[in-house]
């Protein structure tokens, strides 16, 4: 008994005795414990210079230190001393090809023989590998985080054709607040059906997490790093588009997504085990049963609590995720192109034509597109955007991208009559006229819009009011073209008084001119 703790209600209960008057042989037998040790530590009681009610007031942690004899010093184990100096030699070798405990222990004795022998050694090293693997709990909030990876067992189904199986590499997605979790079996891991396979999960869940987080998977990833991976254009698209933050686990550290490796390990017993059995004969078939023993696994209730995962995920976390976007991410494509001469590109998929600002001629330019729409990106920068064409060997142009002297050229192109009319009845009525009779002045009236244009243009250096003038007093005339209003506006003539009309037909008196009296 003297070897042993005494519990501090034994502890209490000898003082409450003695504090009554009761001897140690009576405490002895009424606790069943050895009269020595009541006689210890009633000697304690008294060395402690306390009184009884004193001790009794005192808290565990202070009488505990009264009562409880320090532990004796042990002399370090010299052979033990050694051995733990030597462990991350011996744990770093372990993790070489072909190099075993066995081999460690063998070389371990040739330089130590005084050491320990091989049980011993392997139970020391048992103990400092628990040591080193011990793990850490994580609390994960509603909504914050997916994680994401594949299964590493495929599953099958029997093509009909010819009888072979196909094999088909399953993707597991899971919240780790509610464990609530999607399975999918994919024809394969490229990165587009990866993409249609987290948009089905998302609507699966009804919303988005914050973030999700992959294993350094190849189609995610395209760079490993600690502190900044890179990923894959089109999984930065889609994340942009569902709002969502990308993360990516340590390289060789699965602990870091520990929620769907567990997942993957319960999928293997709730779904891959139930369906062992089974034959399919598409993926459809396979799917849908996947999706069916899923439903079941979120109805059972975890283990020794009184919910589901499905009662955790509809009642705590499905109102945090975050909206869907209305249309579902469109998978992108990408191309490298160099702009051509005419500052156009070339989409090899549909040998169709697409503009970029002209003074990009010569660069090299990356085309992301889809069904819809075309993007034109250089250095990261959006220079331009179109609509889809599927028209062969057919050109999208748009005006804004031309050189100045292309953009009149095109502007040209589309010139008519009813386009210098209208521009000059904003200017006024004189001047909507006097353009009406320079178009009337030709045969063709082509032949008159770079007239008309040069006539606009004067209020450029003259503004609208003078020109108005000057066509109100060119109008009086009987020549209309650019030159005539050019020459009043020079001269100043648009500010001088409108001339009376009849003054100037009036016929001058002459004695040899004869009136009407002549005629009689």
């Amino acid at each position: 008994m003297s070897n042993k703790l005494v519990s501090m209600q034994i502890i209490r209960t000898i003082l409450q005795q003695l504090q009554k008057g009761a001897s140690g042989r009576h405490i002895a037998r009424q606790l069943h414990i050895s009269r020595n040790t009541v006689k210890q530590y009633t000697e304690r009681f008294g060395a402690s210079g306390y009184s009884l009610e004193q001790l009794q007031q005192l808290d565990d942690e202070a009488l505990s230190a009264i009562v409880y004899a320090e532990a004796k010093q042990l002399q370090p184990d010299a052979r033990l001393t050694d051995f733990k100096g030597r462990m991350d030699y011996f744990l770093s070798e372990l993790t070489r090809t072909g190099v075993t405990r066995l081999l460690l222990w063998e070389e371990y004795k040739k330089v130590y023989p005084e050491g320990y022998e091989y049980s011993k050694f392997c139970e020391l090293m048992g103990q400092q590998k628990a040591i080193l693997g011990a793990t850490m709990h994580f609390e994960y909030h509603p909504a914050e985080i997916m994680m994401v990876d594949f299964a590493g067992d495929l599953m099958g189904y029997v093509n009909r054709e010819n009888g072979e199986m196909v094999f088909c590499p399953v993707l597991v997605c899971v919240l780790p607040y509610s464990d609530y979790c999607y399975v999918e079996a994919l024809p394969n891991a490229s990165l587009p059906l990866v993409v249609r396979a987290l948009n089905a999960c998302l609507s699966y869940f009804g919303g988005a997490p914050q973030s999700t987080k992959y294993d350094n998977m190849r189609q995610v990833v395209s760079k490993t790093c600690r502190y900044e991976p890179l990923f894959t254009e089109m999984m930065q698209q889609w994340a942009l588009h569902n709002n969502i933050t990308l993360l990516a686990a340590r390289v060789a550290k699965p602990r870091d997504k520990a929620p769907v490796e567990n997942e993957v390990k319960i999928a293997y017993r709730r779904i891959y085990a139930p369906l062992r059995d089974k034959v399919f004969f598409n993926l459809e078939e396979l799917n849908l049963a996947i999706r069916q023993q899923l439903e079941l696994h979120h109805q059972r209730l975890f283990q020794k609590k009184s919910y589901s995962r499905h009662d955790r995920f509809t009642q705590e976390e499905k109102a945090l995720l975050q909206p869907l976007p209305f249309d579902q991410y469109v998978m992108k494509h990408s191309a490298q192109a160099k702009v051509q001469k005419n500052y156009h590109i070339t989409l090899g998929e549909d040998w169709h034509h697409y503009s970029v600002p002209f003074n990009y001629i010569g660069k090299c330019v990356k085309a992301v597109y889809d069904s819809d729409t075309v993007e034109v990106y250089y250095e990261h920068k959006r220079i331009a955007i179109h609509k889809r064409g599927y028209k062969k060997h057919g050109y999208s142009t748009s005006k804004d991208h031309m050189p100045e002297g292309h953009q009149r050229y095109f502007e040209q192109r589309g010139w008519d009559g009813d386009y210098f009319l209208e521009q000059a009845r904003k200017t006024g009525p004189n001047t909507h006229e006097y353009i009406k009779k320079v178009l009337q002045g030709k045969h063709f009236t082509e032949q008159t819009y770079n007239g008309c244009l040069g006539i606009l243009r004067l209020t450029r250096a003259y503004g609208p009011l003078r020109l108005e003038a000057a066509c109100k007093r060119a109008l009086a005339g009987s020549s209309y073209s650019y030159r005539t209003l050019h020459n009043i506006l020079v001269n100043n003539l648009d500010k001088l008084e409108a001339p009376d009309q009849a003054a100037l037909f009036t016929m001058p008196e002459h004695g040899n001119l004869r009136g009407p009296q002549a005629y009689n």
